[in-house]
């Protein structure tokens, strides 16, 4: 039998904080294919970044893509956002949507004893 404060722990429903998105660049698709359409990618993605959608960024180690770390509250409006940028409108990249948040097993550390 679990412990009250597990089972109370486990019951909270995590809260989404951001959406991780990795993206990558669909097997088959040729480099040119991508840096052709990059100089429109990065200005929509700056923008995406000045106006607080994106909270950070990186690129992948493979040089497959990138993962960027959005600032929103469900993965419904991180695919909206992610799927209107240029590579995304052309098929040339999968995405992979993670909504994250809080590590919930710290909510066991303010459980009363």
């Amino acid at each position: 039998m679990a412990h009250p404060s597990l089972a109370q722990a486990q019951a909270i429903s995590p809260t989404t904080t951001g959406v991780m998105v990795i993206l990558t660049v669909k097997s088959g698709i040729m480099r040119e294919q991508v840096t052709t359409l990059m100089p429109d990618e990065i200005r929509q993605t700056v923008r995406l970044y000045l106006n607080g959608k994106i909270r950070e960024w990186y690129s992948r180690g493979d040089g497959r893509g990138a993962i960027f770390l959005l600032d929103t509250r469900d993965v419904a409006e991180a695919h909206a956002i992610m799927e209107d940028l240029p590579l995304a409108r052309q098929h040339l990249i999968d995405h992979e949507y993670i909504a994250v948040g809080p590590l919930l097993p710290l909510r066991l550390l303010m459980a009363n004893p």
